[in-house]
């Protein structure tokens, strides 16, 4: 019997189930919006709100915590440059779970989307289908301005840089993709 042990177990072994939250936490943090099952949403959700915490908080300790769970460099310096800076305001509660409405063919399992609360701007093609992108505010970011930290701690534009770089990534390739078009 498993009285008081929380966590689902997936049918599988420890090591396995390990790696499994791992992956979904490092896709979670990598894309900022995953596809997955109810059951393992829930389990990834856990995790990846204590490493948002653990990024508010900016600390080597801090960094080594979250080294450990996600096993990749650049993949913490993400989450403590750009990911948790956005939730400085917010006390938890920085992932949700959207259902939908139809279960996934073969074993019936819900599926649903789990993602960040707070996004960057996200860079969408128009409807006229034009060159041009469209840049959608899930959050109004202003891409000039720099994200500050906490009093006490260094500040660094680096999330808005990283933005604006992305922005005009975007642009080009819409742009390259229209010249080969023509």
């Amino acid at each position: 019997m498993r009285h008081g042990l929380s966590g689902n177990k997936f049918g599988r072994n420890q090591t396995l189930r390990a790696a499994t939250i791992r992956d979904l936490c490092r896709a979670a943090i990598k894309c900022e919006s995953i596809q997955t099952t109810r059951a393992k949403a829930v389990e990834a959700r856990k995790a990846i709100d204590r490493l948002i915490t653990l990024g508010k908080d900016n600390t080597l300790a801090a960094k080594r915590r979250a080294f450990a769970l996600l096993i990749d460099h650049e993949l913490v310096s993400h989450l403590f440059n750009v990911v948790a800076p956005r939730f400085m305001k917010r006390q938890g509660g920085y992932t949700r779970i959207i259902k939908f409405a139809v279960n996934r063919q073969g074993d019936n399992a819900q599926m649903v989307i789990l993602e960040l609360t707070e996004r960057a701007a996200v860079v969408a093609p128009s409807e006229s289908k034009v060159a041009d992108a469209q840049i959608v505010d899930t959050k109004k970011v202003d891409v000039k301005a720099p994200v500050k930290k906490p009093v006490g701690k260094k500040t660094e534009a680096k999330p808005a840089k990283a933005v604006e770089k992305a922005v005009k990534a975007e642009k080009k390739v819409a742009a390259k993709k229209a010249a080969t078009k023509e």
